[in-house]
């Protein structure tokens, strides 16, 4: 029997999500009964809007309404869509009117198919999770440009109902001090609220939004429209195995999960300083581990009484197949036993649930807990 390819099954799950998600009493009725913007379960749309050099027609047909009519079927309930400034505006602050048409459409094909969406300003001129030394928290002219890019995106997408999207401030911010960073957020949302006050925007703490530094994030106060974010990737060996854009991506030894990550035995005679990455975080790691490590965000969103997001969270294919499922089960268990919601990363990318073209199943079904045929 000849194997049904990827895109075949793509056109059966929108034939069948549209059956599903039009009842003839209209397609604004279920949009009617939401009254809030509730997220659950999640994938990140990466390398379509935001680190990406495909344009025109590779780019257009990268990310289609077949894309959102599968993730739908996967029990996916929100998107998270990450848009780079390079994409959307011109050196000069021009929008990029094909791009905004993309984004658009998107949007759409999401409320067809009863799908939330996190707009995630990812990557600016002025500010890349890798950077070194952004302009962005030196250079006062920076600041003001990252506040009119959201108001501009603001009265962009405005004119879509709060419960259907939320806007993500910034992916991964990386200031050299803490307070750079709360000071820009106070700025941005003060500015937002002048005209979206019931819009929720989701926040993340500094250094690549780390789970560890978020005693250190400050948020309005007295704001309840939004949502703290973290993302989390431990133990960067073990998620980011042979990555080459990693210093510890250069080992290829033995890795483990759960367990100790690195035996100390499998470290000798490499460089020196491949062994000290390994060393930074080497440790014992499993599913009670990982929850003393997101103790401060919970502790956080108590205390603020906001709601909580692991807006990333992965492990590349690299990995051990076995452990690396086992990676997947103990962080959606942890997450859905602390009542976090979640975005895994991501869609297609190298991290993806349909890798090299086809749906990792096992993968899916530990995810969202539906089975795909």
């Amino acid at each position: 029997m000849k194997p049904i390819s990827f895109q075949s099954l793509l056109k059966v799950f929108v034939l069948l999500a549209t059956l599903a998600f039009f009842p003839s009493c209209g397609k604004n009725s279920w949009w009617n009964q939401q009254k809030t913007f509730t997220i659950h379960k999640g994938v990140n749309i990466s390398h379509w809007l935001s680190q990406s050099n495909r344009r025109g027609e590779a780019r257009d047909t990268f990310f289609t309404e077949k894309d959102v009519a599968f993730i739908a079927s996967c029990g996916y309930d929100h998107i998270r869509l990450p848009i780079d400034e390079e994409q959307m505006w011109t050196p000069e602050g021009q929008k990029n009117d094909t791009a905004f048409r993309l984004l658009h459409n998107a949007l759409a094909w999401c409320e067809k198919y009863h799908l939330r969406t996190i707009v995630d300003l990812h990557i600016i001129r002025s500010h890349h999770f890798l950077m070194q030394a952004p302009p962005l928290w030196t250079d006062p002219a920076e600041q003001d440009k990252f506040i009119r890019l959201w108001k501009d995106l603001s009265a962009e997408l405005s004119k879509y109902p709060v419960n259907r999207i939320a806007y993500e401030l910034m992916n991964e911010a990386v200031a050299p001090d803490p307070e750079m960073w709360n000071k820009l957020i106070e700025r941005t949302v003060n500015e937002l609220r002048k005209t979206e006050p019931l819009r929720k925007i989701v926040i993340g703490s500094n250094r690549w939004q780390s789970a560890s530094t978020f005693d250190q994030l400050r948020v309005p106060a007295n704001d309840t429209n939004i949502i703290l974010s973290f993302h989390f990737y431990h133990p960067l060996t073990f998620t980011h195995y042979k990555a080459g854009w990693t210093k510890v991506g250069e080992y290829n030894g033995p890795v483990k999960y759960p367990g100790l990550t690195v035996e100390e035995n499998d470290m000798k005679g490499l460089p020196e300083d491949l062994v000290q990455a390994l060393r930074y975080e080497n440790g014992y790691f499993n599913k009670d581990t990982f929850l003393f490590m997101i103790r401060k965000p919970l502790h956080l969103a108590d205390s603020l009484k906001l709601p909580l997001y692991c807006g990333e969270f992965g492990c590349l294919p690299s990995a051990p197949r076995a452990m690396r499922l086992q990676w997947y089960k103990d962080m959606v268990s942890l997450l859905e036993e602390n009542n976090i919601a979640w975005a895994n990363w991501d869609y297609k990318g190298g991290f993806g649930i349909v890798f090299k073209g086809e749906p990792d199943k096992e993968l899916i079904k530990i995810l969202t807990g539906v089975t795909i045929p």
